[in-house]
């Protein structure tokens, strides 16, 4: 083999090192405890939000079929899209904000992957028993006890799988009819396959890939690392303090690292963190905890392996977080768009129309020689009540409303209503003119809009 070949295997290996299945170690800490409440505070508002009722509705439901979006006593349509795409934008201006400072403390305590791994970690681990057995059982050929457990394990997982895709399809689609349809064994097609593909997806997620997931499949590991500087905060190895490590106290130097390797052993993704940071480190601190334990127990003082950023761990002073420029601009952005978002809901009529000329007569003469055009408006009422809406118009001279001008409009739909508009020809205009549409609710004033068409005179 020649020496460019070596190195370019050599490359190779160090590119992707395959490390087997990862059984970490179970620790007892203040961030397993964050941990866990995360997941309890994430899952019960997941499990337990398709359930509340708003007015004899369910109150978070992404209605597909009426193309409505329930959220609590508010109602928004495909036509409030631009709210949708503010919040995204809040979405991630928040992850960024929360990168800039501490790494990524999302995937760590918030990431669905990372919820649900630990949910199905802890299972695995009341079923096969600790890490060791785990890897021991692994290792051990098939036989009825081995049979028995991973059949337990992973019928526990695929019911966990199910009532996960269950209740997110339950999001789109009313929980309760959901149920009933199930229990009836008659679930339309495009509900069974999205319940299907929900379950599945979460089974192999969160039982087999997990890891893999934050370390090869994130995209958000890749470029964390433009939105970090020298004073982010991460879960970070103190090397000035560690190093040189020792595992017995036997005299000479030595740092404070015994390497005992329960860092490596606890790490979810199965990286060490004294190599530095890396991206497949997702901030969980479940190191931070098992370190500390050992500090505690050899009497030297914690924090050993703690949040710190770089400037920091080479012995500078870190600074405060809101005088860094990339933390200002994040919170600025964030600020700016939360503040649009809620001037864009504060100021949203529930009343939207279209005016549509009739293509089929462009115009008309009456029997008292004025000038009539007809049109279509379509009267679309968002609020989930009947309401009625008073039509005036505005053009050429004499512009005026043929036959009714108010319409009952049922709660949360769109009315079509066919109108003519008179106006009185005037010789000194001639071809399309300006005509306004005036809508305005009759209980309510302030709900008002003005639509634009053209009239024709002769």
């Amino acid at each position: 083999m020649s020496a460019s070949t070596s190195r370019a295997h050599d490359a190779r290996i160090l590119f992707y090192t395959k490390t087997g299945k990862v059984h970490p170690r179970e620790v007892r800490g203040y961030y397993d405890s964050l941990r866990w409440a995360m997941v309890w505070l994430t899952q019960i508002v997941f499990y337990g939000a398709c359930w509340l009722s708003w007015d004899g509705r369910q109150a978070l439901l992404f209605d597909i079929a009426e193309r409505k979006f329930y959220f609590f006593g508010l109602v928004l349509w495909p036509q409030d899209a631009l709210l949708l795409a503010i919040l995204l934008i809040i979405s991630a201006t928040a992850l960024f904000l929360a990168t800039a400072v501490a790494g990524r403390l999302f995937c760590g305590f918030a990431c669905p992957q990372t919820v649900y791994t630990a949910i199905f970690r802890w299972v695995e681990a009341r079923i096969e028993g600790d890490h060791l057995a785990r890897m021991r059982l692994d290792q051990a050929p098939a036989g009825p006890r081995k049979l028995a457990l991973k059949t337990a394990k992973h019928a526990s997982w695929l019911v966990i799988s199910l009532w996960t895709g269950i209740t997110f399809v339950g999001y789109f689609t009313p929980l309760q009819g959901l149920l009933a349809e199930i229990a009836q064994l008659s679930l339309g097609g495009w509900a069974a396959f999205w319940v299907g593909f929900y379950a599945l997806f979460t089974y192999l997620q969160a039982g087999f890939a997990r890891e893999m997931v934050c370390q090869h499949m994130c995209p958000y590991s890749r470029f964390q690392g433009v939105m970090i500087d020298a004073d982010t905060s991460t879960v970070s190895y103190d090397a000035r303090r560690g190093e040189p490590r020792k595992a017995k106290r036997t005299g000479g130097a030595h740092g404070d690292c015994v390497d005992c390797s329960l860092c490596v052993q606890v790490c979810p993704t199965g990286i060490d963190i004294r190599e530095g940071l890396q991206y497949q480190c997702i901030n969980c601190g479940l190191c931070v905890d098992a370190c500390d334990k050992v500090m505690d127990k050899v009497g030297s003082p914690t924090g050993l392996i703690r949040f710190a950023s770089e400037r920091q761990l080479a012995g500078g002073q870190a600074k405060a977080v809101w005088l860094r420029p990339r933390v200002q601009i994040y919170a600025s952005l964030l600020v700016v768009f939360t503040a649009l978002g809620a001037w864009t809901l504060s100021q949203r009529i529930p009343l939207l129309a279209d005016v549509l000329r009739d293509r089929a007569v462009l115009l008309q003469e009456a029997a008292d020689g004025s000038i009539e055009n007809s049109y279509t408006l379509k009267l679309m009422n968002l609020v989930e009540a009947p309401r009625r809406f008073a039509v005036t118009v505005d053009g050429p001279a004499g512009a005026r409303l043929v036959g009714n001008s108010s319409f009952d409009v049922p709660a949360g739909s769109v009315l079509p209503v066919s109108v003519t508009v008179a106006a009185a020809p005037d010789a000194s205009r001639s071809g399309a003119q300006p005509v306004r549409f005036h809508i305005s609710a009759v209980d309510d004033p302030a709900v008002r809009i003005v639509e634009q068409s053209s009239f024709l005179l002769p």
